[in-house]
């Protein structure tokens, strides 16, 4: 295929757009990697299909062949006015929002709500949880400097969500999916793989872009485990954040006395130790260990205001 000029301004049906670079804009023009993105999600026609940052709906126009309505969210208003000009509501539902603070909840309650509408003798507990019940798949080229704060945001989600693909720096997407003593090993990787399983599917040069990125992509899939790993995000946070916070030093001189002040006992660490050694299994138990202490010491401090 031809790839348009380098010149960044692209053109749809609304003209031609700028990439803006405060917004992390490179936008997929590659044909091919679209067809291979859509591939790998194998969707249904009635699924509930919600697009992060569509762009000039490169991706959104594939997807259109796949599903009979979607949803995207969309933070530039520029590329907002076009996507409503460019489908119909019927198709593609666009929402004006910034994806770190867009609640993608409503739309689980729009598509029951549209289910009610269609066959209204349904039950209310059938609509909650009838074999009729969508979940979302989330998909999105995420621009890479908000990529990071949206995953662990979307954390909250993963009850409602079927799986989540998308597109990222290749060094990240490996930091993601990587285990024990992989130099790629770390704190959001550990992190996000409590609540998914998380799988490279393919890499994406700079040139499937335009402007084309100065690193290499690749596409991922996230599928949300039946059980998460961990009771407390916000516990697996502040251990990781102990540990991985010097990684080149032994947890005997970090991680293990922040432990101990907070009287969490970690009988799993030598001390000669790591944090990239540490295989997540045990990150988890220290995390639920952690929630433990802090959930006791809220019933210590709470006053018993039961009567005589």
């Amino acid at each position: 295929m031809t790839r348009p000029s380098s010149n960044c301004g692209l053109t749809d049906h609304g003209g031609a757009h700028q990439a803006r670079k405060r917004f992390g804009q490179h936008f997929l023009v590659d044909q091919g990697v679209l067809r291979s993105i859509v591939s790998a999600m194998a969707l249904r026609p009635d699924d509930l299909v919600v697009e992060i940052g569509p762009g000039l709906a490169a991706l959104t126009q594939q997807l259109l062949t796949q599903v009979s309505h979607m949803h995207a969210v969309e933070l530039d208003r520029d590329l907002v006015a076009r996507l409503r000009r460019r489908f119909s509501p019927e198709q593609l539902t666009v929402h004006e929002a910034d994806a770190l603070t867009f609640d993608f909840s409503q739309l689980l309650s729009l598509h029951e709500t549209k289910r009610a509408s269609e066959v209204p003798q349904l039950a209310a507990t059938e609509l909650l949880s009838g074999p009729g019940r969508r979940k979302l798949r989330i998909v999105g080229n995420l621009p890479y400097n908000i990529s990071s704060p949206l995953l662990v945001r979307l954390i909250d989600l993963a009850p409602v969500v079927q799986d989540q693909h998308f597109m990222l720096q290749k060094e990240v997407v490996e930091r993601l999916a990587a285990g024990p003593r992989e130099s790629a090993y770390g704190r959001l990787g550990v992190l996000l793989q409590a609540w998914y399983d998380i799988e490279f599917l393919f890499e994406v040069g700079p040139q499937a872009f335009d402007p084309p990125p100065r690193v290499d992509s690749a596409v991922f899939r996230m599928r949300p485990l039946a059980e998460p790993q961990v009771r407390s995000l916000p516990a697996l946070e502040a251990v990781l954040a102990a540990g991985f916070g010097q990684r080149r030093k032994m947890l005997r001189g970090t991680l293990l006395p922040w432990l101990a002040v907070r009287g969490v006992s970690a009988p799993e660490i030598g001390g000669t130790e790591r944090a990239e050694e540490i295989p997540q299994a045990i990150w988890y138990r220290l995390a639920d260990r952690l929630a433990d202490r802090l959930d006791e010491r809220q019933e210590e401090h709470t006053p018993d205001t039961a009567s005589d």
